[in-house]
């Protein structure tokens, strides 16, 4: 049974009230720094899977100080990519990545980031959570959730849904979390994710919807209704 529309509202107001004295996720930072430039919020964005957010930024100013464009980007030798983007994780897959997406953007696209889900999916190393993203931050979109390990792990430890993988979550929230926060749900849980809600030892005595969460399989944590 998944938690009320009344009770994940609560939650959700709570949150994000309390994000309120962290830093932003890297990527949404990006985004508000750079809030006209698509191609660069979708460069971060592919940068930051599995990568630590001080690491991500860091890496994405590295790299746009020395390319901003899909044509100026596309002009660097895939050698040059992986030294600006280093130590993100899998540097070298990303690096080609990024390359090959400036060319199809450029071929395909006219060098703009396409706005449909369908039309994300096709740049090389884009999936669900990095399309969704890119069109929350770039085109405002208020149609979409993103998934992340953050937000799979933290709806289901609150019993919001049941789910074994970020591509069901996404589609479980889309049945229970009211779709005026679906935009939100993201910032919400990652940011609490990195502080508070974390995959081991979870900070549950310091927790704002402690409260409100049930602690579904967190060890040694006993439930709560």
């Amino acid at each position: 049974m998944t938690a009320p529309p009344d009770r994940i509202k609560q939650i959700l107001r709570t949150l994000r009230l309390a994000i309120r004295r962290y830093e932003e996720p890297a990527v949404e930072k990006i985004a508000d720094e750079r809030t006209e430039d698509a191609f660069q919020v979708l460069v971060a964005t592919l940068l930051s899977a599995r990568t630590q957010d001080a690491t991500t930024y860091a890496a994405s100013e590295r790299l746009f100080a020395r390319a901003r464009t899909p044509r100026t980007m596309g002009k660097l030798s895939v050698r040059e990519v992986e030294r600006l983007i280093y130590p993100v994780s899998f540097y070298r897959n990303k690096a080609r990545n990024i390359k090959a997406t400036c060319r199809l953007l450029i071929d395909r696209f006219r060098g703009v980031v396409p706005s449909t889900m369908e039309e994300l999916l096709m740049l090389p190393g884009v999936g669900r959570k990095t399309a969704n993203l890119v069109l929350i931050l770039v085109h405002r979109s208020r149609k979409n959730i993103c998934v992340d390990t953050h937000v799979h792990r933290i709806s289901n430890r609150l019993g919001w849904v049941k789910t074994r993988t970020p591509d069901e979550t996404e589609q479980a929230l889309y049945r229970v979390v009211p779709r005026r926060w679906w935009p939100s749900v993201n910032l919400f849980l990652v940011t609490w994710g990195q502080q508070v809600c974390r995959p081991v030892h979870p900070r549950c005595p310091v927790c704002a919807i402690s409260r409100l969460c049930p602690r579904v399989g967190v060890p040694g944590r006993s439930a709560r209704r």
